[in-house]
């Protein structure tokens, strides 16, 4: 298995990634709270969370009623999803509430995505305690607490039903919004009383909803206060006190009738997004991870999609035994470490998810854990810096003195690192179950050509019959930049060969996933995966002796004392010994996965061409793209981490939702990024 790439390699565009523009990765603190019966009273801003009178009556009241929402839930047409946004999570109730107003007032094929900011959030028992107090929302916070993320800052993505998202955004509320991209319907402006909390209450706050406001969104709140008033209307909303809830004799509520133009472009003109065009039938080239996933994550939004896979589901990069889910993170925290550790936050929900919903035997995944060895000093100074970088919690990283303990067989390490939501997955299984949803249709064939129409796409095949289609998204790794709107993609090709042994029954055998220079999984039906190879510029599939020793010698490395055990009960170890499976995956040169619409290199090259001279020199004009034409690719060795949330990059983009990361991971994500940094090179 690879690893990361260091920081030093990362992407080179040096205008678009600025420390700046992402708030620091960092542990969220819990909130210190006192408890009346089950409503949590915050001890720092000495204020409850909700009312003890009647909460969720006040929540029907405040928020829902003052925007409308029944009303609006009842008529809502739009093929996009409704989105509601909220400044303080809380205990969640106010979430809970306009889920169930939804589920009661909107028609079957209405979408609810709710986003939410929180910079203390609870801790999973505070937030069952608290939530609790109301039996009548049982169901919706049991679907909650089921997928609670760690505190950690940044965006996750909750599928809390078919047909309802939730995004947290772990951080400062204002520094979350500015971040966002995505619109929103609906305000919820809630939070401590501006007098416990002046700190949120600030103009920069009103600036950022507006900017991410659709023309019409409506807000409501509980405050009256001066300042709440003067913010609104400075950021061009306007407000009219109406009637409070209970004792509370007035609060605010109003709308926007035209939000300001986003400015967050000019320093980065080229990754503004196309415009959102009709997406009722989208055909997904490659049935591999990237493909399989974005397929699913476009049917679960009511789309009809096409799979078109020249083999068959997994036959590449994605049809291994098994495939380890884990990440290796960088010690100074770069948009590339940042993304991978989302990406592995999202995965571990989603496989979850995927994992309860089929057959249990054999496991589709298995959270067991991974213990990333340290090998060498090097790696051990490495791993300790890190972790004195980064106090993330131990339920996602975890420094370990006794990785043999942790692995369940000895190890050649003294030291390693833990990350105990990590684990193994069959990958093939996995394709195979995502693409079984209603809404998808396999279809056999070699997509040769894409042709831009009026209405969209026509596909030609190789058998020369053609598909047209309303937009197209590529998934077939390295053969990816095979078309000639993306021919000027930059991707390699790496061969992968993993190596299989069955072991004899009652063999002790590693109990988590081990990684080091290669991985070894805990055995699956009693064989063994281990490896895998990593051969740049090799198009070949067959497997071979040489990247079988190669696999020998990294298992020995890692686990020297069990391989002689196992050698001394079964013989030598050799090439002979083994069988496996060799596939080709693509990398892009900085080593972060193309997520995005394709942009028009043409057109790219003739608006930015003064970045050739001096980088300073923005141009003003927007990046033009292939309209509906879209790409995930380049996941390398660590599709699992990357292609399931580059997967709802795509699908919220398509669909014109909020996207589940900050703007500059998006921005880090587009495949326009090499032609930006091919021009600044040229200086």
């Amino acid at each position: 298995m690879t690893t990361f790439v260091h920081p030093s390699t990362t992407t080179d565009i040096r205008v678009t990634q600025r420390p700046t523009d992402l708030p620091p990765l960092a542990a969220m603190t819990a909130p210190t709270l006192s408890w009346s019966d089950d409503a949590p009273h915050s001890d720092a801003f000495g204020d409850v969370y909700f009312s003890r009178e009647d909460g969720r009556a006040e929540t029907e009241h405040v928020f829902l009623a003052a925007n409308h929402l029944p009303q609006r839930f009842a008529e809502w047409q739009a093929p996009r999803a409704f989105v509601i946004g909220e400044t303080g999570f809380g205990t969640g109730l106010n979430m809970l509430c306009a889920w169930a107003c939804f589920e009661r007032h909107a028609p079957p094929g209405a979408r609810l995505h709710l986003l939410s900011t929180e910079k203390f959030p609870l801790g999973h028992t505070a937030l069952a305690r608290a939530l609790s107090a109301w039996p009548s929302l049982a169901s919706y916070s049991q679907a909650l607490c089921a997928l609670w993320p760690d505190p950690v800052s940044g965006v996750h993505r909750l599928h809390l039903s078919e047909r309802v998202t939730l995004d947290l955004h772990f951080g400062d509320t204002t520094e979350r919004l500015e971040a966002l991209q995505g619109q929103v319907d609906a305000w919820f402006l809630d939070g401590f009383a501006p007098s416990k909390n002046p700190e949120m209450w600030q103009p920069e706050l009103f600036a950022a909803m507006a900017a991410r406001s659709r023309p019409g969104a409506t807000f409501a709140t509980f405050t009256c206060a001066g300042i709440v008033k003067r913010g609104l209307k400075a950021a061009g909303f306007a407000w009219q006190k109406v009637p409070g809830f209970g004792r509370k004799r007035e609060m605010l509520a109003g709308s926007i009738a035209t939000p300001p133009v986003d400015n967050r472009r000019q320093r980065t003109p080229w990754f503004t997004p196309p415009p959102t065009l009709r997406s009722q039938h989208i055909v997904v080239i490659g049935a591999g991870m990237a493909g399989s996933s974005v397929a699913a994550a476009l049917a679960r939004r009511g789309r009809q999609v096409t799979v078109l896979e020249r083999e068959q589901p997994g036959a590449g990069g994605s049809g291994n035994r098994q495939g380890a889910l884990y990440v290796k993170l960088a010690v100074e925290t770069n948009l590339q470490s940042r993304f991978y550790l989302a990406g592995l936050l999202y995965s571990q929900r989603w496989l979850g998810q995927l994992a309860a919903a089929g057959p249990q035997q054999p496991p589709l995944w298995q959270p067991c854990g991974v213990v990333q060895l340290a090998l060498s000093e090097k790696e051990a100074s490495r791993q300790q810096r890190f972790m004195a970088h980064h106090p993330l919690p131990e339920t996602l990283v975890a420094a370990s003195e006794a990785p043999d303990a942790l692995a369940g067989v000895p190890t050649a390490a003294a030291q390693g690192l833990f990350y105990p939501q990590a684990g193994w997955v069959q990958p093939k299984r996995l394709c195979e179950q995502l693409l079984q949803h209603p809404g998808i249709t396999l279809r056999h064939g070699e997509a040769t050509a894409l042709h831009a129409t009026p209405a969209g796409w026509q596909i030609t095949l190789a058998n020369g019959d053609t598909l047209a289609t309303d937009q197209v998204v590529i998934a077939t790794a390295s053969l990816a930049n095979g078309f000639a709107q993306t021919a000027e993609l930059p991707l390699q090709q790496v061969r992968g060969q993993v190596s299989e042994l069955p072991l004899p029954e009652g063999t002790a055998a590693p109990q988590r996933v081990v990684c080091a220079g290669g991985y070894v999984s805990p055995p699956l039906e009693g064989v063994l995966t281990f490896g895998a190879s990593f051969v740049p510029n090799d198009a070949t599939t067959h497997t071979a002796d040489a990247d079988h020793q190669r696999n020998i010698d990294e298992l020995r490395q890692a686990l020297p004392d069990w391989v002689a055990a196992l050698e001394a009960a079964t013989g030598p170890l050799t090439p002979s010994t083994l069988t496996g499976r060799a596939a080709l995956r693509a990398a892009s040169p900085d080593k972060t996965p193309y997520a995005g619409p394709v942009p028009d290199a043409a057109a790219w090259r003739t608006a930015y061409a003064a970045l050739a001279k001096d980088a300073s020199k923005v141009p003003e004009t927007p990046g033009q793209h292939h309209g509906g034409l879209w790409i995930s690719t380049a996941h390398g060795s660590r599709g699992l981490a990357s292609a399931p949330l580059c997967a709802e990059v795509l699908a919220s983009s398509l669909c014109d939702e909020p996207l589940p990361l900050e703007q500059p991971l998006v921005d880090h994500l587009h495949p326009g990024r090499r032609l930006i940094s091919a021009l600044i090179r040229a200086q």
